[in-house]
């Protein structure tokens, strides 16, 4: 039996633990990746709490997997082995990445091909691996908002959502405006793409948007209440105010402020496999990159602690060196 060397959860509450387990066998619609990178996301947090319905232990975490097949399963025709391949958070059969299914902590991993996207010899697994979620949900929340090229989107946030965010904002034509607490993040913000940056701690940032005319988006991309609540007379009529990271904390925003200018709020997550390509797509013609920190498997648990108390600049992505069977 080939062995291989893994991180798992073992229990509801438990700690992120390095173990040996068999290589996985591809069953019916199934593939074998030879995991090559796996991001690290605060989706795991998920997988380690117990939340989801269908959680079972021990399991393997991790969504945003960049793989090579190795084996097919039984019925799979649209895929080849030595294909590069990405999963996300769908992993497709209506499965959950690192949920219902074990994820890419791992050397190797099963994935149905349903989940399965392309990805281009030309782009670094290393990169790839966080557009599978922080990518996709960004640029799906972008693309499927009421902007259009001109309009003025303003991100809040710059982290590992956040730094990509502003990239997909200006390369997609939006008047981009980067909203965060403090000037240190302010040339970073710029060197990303932002036409303007709004420092928090000096100014009220709906007050100076509303001196830009008015947002026709506003992306949401760090976990703060208080903070996505006090952005929202920062939109213009009929805008809307997109949240892609969540937390337990309340908004506080009275019901007549939607009645002014018709404006909204409404989440958004990542997509299926076929909006993972176009992120990619996306990505590769107009440059965008993540700004990444590089851990091996081994370091699963630093590089978790890293993303969870944002010290990672901006996102960590595990570096996994299995070996051909």
């Amino acid at each position: 039996m080939t062995m291989m060397k893994a991180i798992q959860i073992s229990k509801r509450g438990g700690q992120l633990e390095l173990v040996e387990r068999p290589v996985p066998t591809p069953a019916e619609d199934q593939v074998l990746l030879r995991v090559e990178a796996c991001g690290v996301c605060h989706g795991e947090m998920v997988a380690i709490e117990g939340h989801f319905p269908q959680m079972q232990y021990p399991r393997i975490p991790g969504h945003e997997v960049i793989g090579v097949i190795e084996a097919l399963g039984g019925g799979v025709k649209n895929w080849t082995i030595g294909q590069r391949v990405g999963v996300g958070w769908n992993g497709g059969h209506n499965q959950v990445t690192g949920l219902s299914i074990d994820g890419g902590y791992a050397e190797y991993m099963v994935a149905y091909e349903d989940g399965l996207a392309r990805i281009p010899d030309g782009l670094s697994a290393l990169e790839a691996a966080p557009l599978m979620c922080a990518g996709i949900t960004t640029f799906g929340a972008l693309k499927n908002s009421l902007a259009k090229p001109g309009d003025l989107v303003a991100i809040q946030g710059i982290g590992g959502l956040g730094h990509l965010a502003i990239q997909y904002a200006k390369k997609a034509g939006f008047h981009t405006v980067a909203v965060s607490r403090g000037r240190e993040k302010e040339e970073l913000a710029r060197q990303l793409g932002a036409h303007h940056y709004i420092d928090t701690a000096k100014e009220d940032a709906a007050k100076a948007l509303q001196t830009m005319g008015g947002a026709k988006v506003i992306l949401a991309t760090a976990p703060n209440g208080q903070a996505i609540s006090s952005l929202f007379d920062g939109l213009g009529p009929s805008g809307e105010l997109i949240i892609v990271a969540g937390s337990g904390e309340q908004l506080d925003i009275s019901p007549i402020k939607f009645l002014d200018g018709r404006r909204t709020i409404r989440g958004w997550t990542a997509g299926h496999a076929k909006d993972s390509e176009e992120t990619i797509r996306f990505s590769v013609l107009t440059d965008v990159h993540p700004m990444i920190e590089i851990y091996p498997l081994e370091r699963a648990t630093e590089a978790f602690e890293s993303m969870l108390s944002a010290s990672a600049r901006f996102r960590a992505v595990l570096h996994i060196s299995g070996h051909s069977l």
